[in-house]
């Protein structure tokens, strides 16, 4: 009966190709509230770098700590992320991806461990993004930073929008 059992589960079992959520955008854009979103409806692990840096970092004003402790925590997180799609589990990471290359880099490694991939990006114009970021730095939620609007502008100049074929 017991082995019985088993084949039936065996021959109801399938394996579903899991998928990594790529969220590309600037602050202030909605990448942490479309991830949040996706979280819950494709029941993905969700990856936040800014999340992990503001319970690490003493000083939210050391720009410089936060830069280096950026880039420690989101090797971490890819790590764990790689981890997690090689276990078929769907996998969301929420780096803003601002260059091409890096998207191009991300989806090859995911694409290497059989997962499909999805980029998310989220478009607003510097009026809306930092309207919304104003309102966020005057009651700042945790896990996030406040931001400037000479680091913002700065920001839009080395963004690189994704194309129509990295979309698709």
């Amino acid at each position: 009966m017991r082995s019985s059992a088993c084949i039936i589960f065996m021959d109801e079992f399938y394996f579903t190709m899991p998928t990594l959520f790529i969220m590309c955008g600037l602050p202030g854009s909605g990448k942490t509230t479309l991830a949040k979103q996706l979280e819950i409806s494709e029941n993905a692990l969700r990856l936040c770098p800014d999340e992990w840096i503001a319970k690490i970092l003493v000083d939210p004003a050391n720009t410089a700590e936060m830069d280096r402790l950026r880039d420690e925590i989101e090797s971490i997180q890819w790590e764990v992320g790689k981890r997690s799609l090689a276990l078929g589990i769907n996998v969301i990471l929420e780096n803003g991806f601002w260059s091409h290359d890096e998207r191009s880099r991300f989806r090859a490694e995911a694409e290497a461990f059989g997962a499909r991939v999805q980029i998310h990006y989220l478009k607003a114009d510097i009026n809306e993004l930092w309207r919304r970021l104003s309102i966020r730095n005057a009651n700042l939620p945790s896990g996030t930073f406040f931001v400037h609007r000479d680091d913002l502008e700065s920001w839009m100049k080395l963004f690189e929008p994704p194309t129509e074929d990295e979309l698709s």
